[in-house]
């Protein structure tokens, strides 16, 4: 739990962010921040209030997209399809 300690506020978030997403696999979160799964658990029910926490378990638990080896081959990719066009927060002109 020492790696749960050394992340930034920044760095949280946005694992929190990761989290929530549906189709943000536990492994991304893995290579991204080198945390496990129970560890991403850990620091989500630290970090949020304990119902959120409930609401966030129980939507998880068991999806397939959030777990690499269940997942379709199509969901099998770390980033949305417009993260190209995404610059400084704001999408840019199509």
């Amino acid at each position: 739990m020492k790696k749960l300690k050394q992340l930034s506020e920044r760095d949280t978030n946005r694992v929190i962010e990761m989290a929530w997403e549906d189709r943000t696999p536990f492994d991304a979160i893995l290579s991204q921040f080198n945390l496990t799964e129970k560890e991403t658990i850990t620091l989500m029910r630290r970090e949020m209030k304990p119902s959120s926490f409930r609401m966030w378990r129980k939507r998880v638990q068991g999806r397939s997209t959030k777990h690499k080896m269940k997942a379709t081959d199509d969901l099998k990719r770390f980033k949305c399809s417009l993260q190209k066009t995404i610059s400084l927060n704001k999408i840019s002109k199509r």
